[in-house]
């Protein structure tokens, strides 16, 4: 498998991000590489500081940069060299198998649509990122902040995206799904949420077993796909990381929050799109982009796009 990593996307870039790469080398097997796309003279002055075996390593220059408060889609087209462009191209050349980048996540999304499109008969896809649970699952929460306002039929097919992430991603078996709402009862929520349930409760395609309350999120009783719109989803998201940060700065030592660590994760995989795309944080450093490319190379193993597209 070929891995394309966007190497001049994200606050420490280019450095931290070569770093990450040097760092995923120990984790590859087979004929698994990794494609750094970017600045070629960068690249290669800080390869020169490695001892690392770095025959699974590969260079594409690209001669431009989408920066981090770009407006994506008036830059993406102006930019056909930069990192992101070039790393979408060589996408959908099948020249990689994967493509991932902690850079400007506007850009990403532009270039998805630009390039690789949406898998037909999808809505709209979502950012799907892991949850890990206290009993040592991990679940699947989406969207996280693609589509802030998102119409029923929508929030039905996250329930189909999710389930298929939890089952090919997660390997768990006829995956529970639920809402998130602030009620159990099925009259509880906005309009769209209660259409939603309505649709949801009847589709054979999903094992949807109704609402669920945030207060007993990460728990045990967490479903293994939890399904809302892409405004609740990313509060959730950046809630968790605020609950992180707080729990490092009082010295606390739990492996269970470690796991909640964003670092440990890596990136969030855009599902329904017609190809295996992971979108880092923008503030990550050498372990964080790691896992990220270890997720993007997940993802492609089990070939979430193709499974997806057959599915749907």
């Amino acid at each position: 498998m070929k891995i394309g990593l966007d190497i001049m996307g994200g606050d420490f870039a280019p450095g931290e991000i070569i770093e990450g790469a040097i760092d995923t080398l120990v984790h590859l097997s087979g004929e698994d590489k990794i494609v750094l796309i970017g600045d070629q003279h960068a690249v290669g002055s800080k390869l020169k500081e490695s001892t690392a075996d770095l025959s699974r390593i590969k260079i594409v220059h690209a001669t431009q940069v989408i920066g981090m408060g770009d407006i994506p889609s008036k830059v993406y087209p102006q930019k056909p060299d930069s990192s992101i462009a070039v790393g979408y191209r060589l996408l959908n050349e099948g020249r990689i198998d994967g493509f991932c980048s902690a850079g400007n996540t506007g850009a990403m999304l532009v270039g998805a649509s630009y390039s690789v499109n949406v898998i037909p008969g999808v809505l709209r896809p979502a950012l799907a990122t892991i949850m890990p649970l206290f009993d040592k699952r991990n679940a699947v929460i989406l969207d996280v902040g693609l589509n802030p306002d998102t119409k029923p039929d929508v929030l039905l097919q996250y329930g189909l995206l999710g389930s298929f992430f939890a089952k090919y991603v997660l390997k768990t078996a006829n995956p529970v799904v639920k809402l998130l709402n602030i009620g159990e009862e099925e009259s509880k929520g906005t309009l769209a949420i209660k259409a939603a349930y309505e649709l949801m409760k009847g589709h054979p395609g999903i094992n949807f077993q109704g609402n669920f309350e945030a207060n007993e999120m990460f728990t045990e009783n967490n479903p293994d796909v939890l399904v809302c719109d892409g405004f609740v989803g990313n509060i959730v998201l950046k809630q968790t990381e605020a609950f992180y940060r707080l729990y490092r700065q009082r010295n606390m030592d739990d492996p269970y929050f470690e796991r909640l660590n964003f670092e440990n994760i890596g990136g969030t995989p855009i599902v329904g799109i017609n190809a295996n795309v992971v979108i880092g944080h923008g503030i990550s450093k050498r372990k964080a982009i790691m896992n990220m490319i270890l997720q993007t190379l997940a993802v492609v193993r089990v070939n979430l796009s193709q499974k997806i597209k057959e599915s749907i």
